[in-house]
């Protein structure tokens, strides 16, 4: 049966992301066994965690062209097996040069995913339903992994680390040829008139989105306060998100003293709250929209709900109860999903025709967390106290509320340049 409405592609984007999300995350479950078997730092293994942040920041923008121009029924196959594959290695390698290298590469490979899970919503929803529609994919990142946890934890207790990633690899590949077996685009399949109709419009909306990628352009967008706001804000979203895909089950492991198999369950319920926090924005979000609130009030107020209660991550360090610090985890994690609609601001702020480029540099720069962050992390915990590494978590989800409110401002859409002041350097395809 193929994936022929838009509901069964929604289905097929939610599971590639929570494989997308195992396969880079389920480092963070081998962690502290990998820091012991090869003997690693606490600085080496944030080395570790942020080598896939290295490439997959770097390659955005590129990754977003490829999506351009490669129909996603291929592409996607391939980048799965190829990210599968690396995964699949990491658990071969014994050191941390290779270790990074197979990081690296799943980073490389996983890098147009996302690009390409946009351009599908983009084909397959109307306006009016794409931020439903994001947040039921993203929400795979946190309800798969929340599920996932306690399965890779018992993986790892079966087979070792090694055996964790190469049964993660081998998951990838076979959901490559399922996706490939069941994913058409949208003109190969659909008949009805009034989804053709849907689709013809959505393909007039991707069509405006086109940018002339262009120093003028590209100094557009650097240049705009309202810009840096959003990209600010996802730096700080993403500071967060990043904490709990690499370093929270070493926290529980190692600082709060819990055993592998206990961390896996514990694991799970911030990110089951951060699944409830992200289908709660994002429907909630467009029925107010539906209603004729404003951008203000339907798509900014959940941002800043949720970036205030991230901060309450903080509150971990002045408790001493697991029961405690799982719920003052699960509510930062839990307004952390809350927040996560804010690629919507891309379309909303972005000039008309520079969607695709600003979409690229929100992402590139909130991506860049993910380089420093793990890195930075492991030089706050070296003496195995977590408490300055919460605290920097929970500041930079304040700074990231600030951004919001003083440098987004109101919402509205940045207009283009004249074209005298944007002609240099000559047209490319643009992101979608």
């Amino acid at each position: 049966m193929k994936a022929a409405n838009k509901f069964g592609v929604l289905a097929l984007i939610f599971i590639s992301v929570v494989i997308n999300y195992m396969d880079r995350t389920n480092i963070s479950v081998a962690a502290n066994a990998i820091s012991q078997d090869l003997s690693l730092t606490p600085v080496q293994m944030g080395i570790i965690f942020s080598a896939f942040a290295w490439t997959y920041s770097i390659m955005q923008i590129p990754g977003g062209m490829i999506v351009d121009v490669v129909k996603v029924r291929i592409l996607y196959p391939f980048i799965l097996v190829a990210w599968s594959l690396a995964t699949i290695v990491q658990g071969l390698v014994s050191s941390l040069a290779a270790m990074v290298g197979c990081r690296m590469a799943i980073g490389l490979f996983e890098a147009p995913s996302y690009p390409a899970n946009n351009k599908i919503v983009t084909q397959w929803f109307s306006q009016r339903e794409r931020a439903s529609a994001i947040a039921v994919y993203t929400s795979g990142q946190f309800i798969g992994l929340a599920f996932l946890m306690p399965v890779l934890a018992l993986i790892q207790e079966w087979f070792g680390w090694r055996g964790l990633f190469i049964v993660s690899g081998v998951i990838g590949i076979v959901w490559a040829a399922i996706w490939y077996w069941l994913y058409r685009e949208p003109e190969s399949d659909i008949g009805n008139a009034a989804t053709q109709q849907r689709d013809q419009k959505s393909s007039v909306n991707v069509s405006e989105s086109s940018v002339a990628l262009s120093w003028g352009n590209i100094r557009l967008a650097f240049s705009s306060r309202k810009l840096w706001g959003i990209y600010i804000g996802q730096f700080c979203l993403g500071s967060t998100l990043i904490f709990f895909l690499t370093w929270f089950p070493t926290y529980l492991a190692e600082y709060r003293g819990m055993g592998d198999l206990k961390t896996g369950l514990l694991a799970s319920v911030p990110f089951l709250a951060a699944f409830g926090g992200v289908l709660l924005s994002g429907f909630t979000s467009d029925w107010l929209v539906r209603r004729g609130f404003s951008n203000e009030f339907a798509r900014k107020s959940p941002v800043i709900l949720g970036l205030f209660l991230s901060g309450s991550v903080i509150g971990a360090n002045y408790v001493d109860s697991i029961a405690t610090v799982t719920f003052f985890l699960s509510l930062a994690f839990f307004g952390n999903g809350l927040a996560s609609i804010n690629w919507v601001f891309v379309s909303l702020i972005a000039p008309k025709q520079m969607v695709g480029l600003v979409g690229g540099c929100f992402n590139f720069i909130g991506g860049l967390s993910a380089v420093t962050i793990p890195v930075a992390i492991g030089f706050l915990v070296q003496d195995g106290d977590f408490r300055p590494a919460l605290a920097l978590i929970g500041a930079l989800a304040l700074l990231g509320l600030c951004a919001y409110v003083f440098l987004v401002g109101k919402i509205e859409q940045i207009p283009m340049q004249s074209p005298n002041e944007n002609s240099d350097l000559g047209v490319a395809k643009s992101l979608v």
